[in-house]
């Protein structure tokens, strides 16, 4: 560490920082609300099932597997979570969920 480095560069000073303590702390809250919970429980049928903390049942399918579901509901999550706190006007590849489409789309 120096201590004689001087002033901060002026030019500098006003940048944003890259990543929003709110984008920061919405990821690690759709992480922490979007764990696995319990046993992964397989019924006579095939179905592979386990909990999310969430409160919803994660299964496979006839096309898909539990990991993969795990994978898009982790996802899922983060995207709405990180949408609902993105400053505004960023852009972005879809539509903020909940904002008003628009009338030329």
């Amino acid at each position: 560490m120096h201590d004689d480095e001087g002033p901060a560069d002026p030019a500098t000073e006003d940048l944003p920082v890259p990543v929003s303590a709110p984008m920061r702390h919405a990821k690690v809250r759709a992480f922490t609300d979007h764990t696995t919970v319990g046993q992964v429980v397989v019924d006579a049928d095939g179905a592979v099932t386990i909990g999310c903390a969430c409160g919803m049942t994660l299964t496979n399918g006839p096309g898909w597997s539990l990991d993969e579901h795990i994978r898009l509901h982790r996802a899922e999550a983060r995207y709405l979570a990180l949408s609902a706190v993105a400053p505004a006007g960023i852009p972005r590849l879809t539509p903020r969920p909940g904002a008003p489409q628009d009338a030329d789309a």
